[in-house]
């Protein structure tokens, strides 16, 4: 991919914003997890200048921040894997926040299911209502579009009231996007790999934040 960032690093806050880990190249600190023969092995960085973090989390809310070393710039991947085994624990939501411009430029997120049964999501993409938490800038008006493993268009919004039935699955789960500019999508997904993808509408371009929330996945 032409202009990834050459020296990602990484950060991990916990809700109080105190630092909870952090890592500049995978090898710096992470070296015991990521070798072979490690407890995470199958997810080492391809790359010595790339950052990665095994951790251990306590219930609450996280914030993961993806910088470019030195002030440098370009596009990252920032993954999360859950590794709970059979704890009685799981991701409730997770959200990505990036800058979207015209072309390839978009925000791109990978989304598994695994076990059996189904998983019940909500994905939306705010642009407009982030202007509220003092954001330049925004998105005016996002698109977001779910797609399987082979690439075919499963769902597409642009306004997330553009359909009755989505809207009243939407507003009854309480996470109806503050605008109506703004996409949500209620699905419910077979195990599996998905793509997300959010646009700006028109080839507008500014910051979105994308967001995953499972609604209780069904599971034996």
């Amino acid at each position: 991919m032409s202009g990834a960032m050459a020296d990602p690093t990484l950060d991990l806050y916990d809700s109080t914003g105190a630092l909870v880990a952090t890592n500049d190249n995978w090898r710096d600190t992470q070296e015991a997890n990521f070798i072979e023969g490690g407890p995470y092995a199958m997810l080492r960085p391809a790359n010595e200048f790339e950052a990665a973090l095994a951790a251990k989390l306590r219930p609450g809310a996280y914030s993961a921040v993806v910088r470019g070393k030195n002030g440098t710039t370009g596009t990252a991947l920032a993954e999360v894997y859950d590794y709970s085994g059979g704890a009685n624990s799981k991701f409730a939501s997770i959200s990505a926040r990036g800058f979207v411009q015209t072309g390839n430029d978009v925000l791109v997120s990978g989304l598994g299911v695994q076990g059996e049964g189904i998983a019940t999501l909500i994905l939306r993409a705010l642009g407009p209502s982030l202007a509220s938490s003092g954001i330049a800038n925004v998105l005016s008006d996002p698109t977001l579009e779910l797609r399987d493993n082979d690439g075919t268009l499963m769902a597409f919004d642009d306004n997330w009231r553009d359909s009755a039935d989505q809207a009243s699955q939407i507003e009854a789960t309480g996470l109806a996007p503050a605008s109506f500019l703004e996409p949500a999508i209620a699905v419910v997904l077979a195990p599996g790999n998905y793509t997300v993808i959010v646009r700006g509408k028109n080839d507008a371009t500014g910051i979105v934040a994308f967001e995953i929330y499972d609604l209780g996945a069904e599971r034996r």
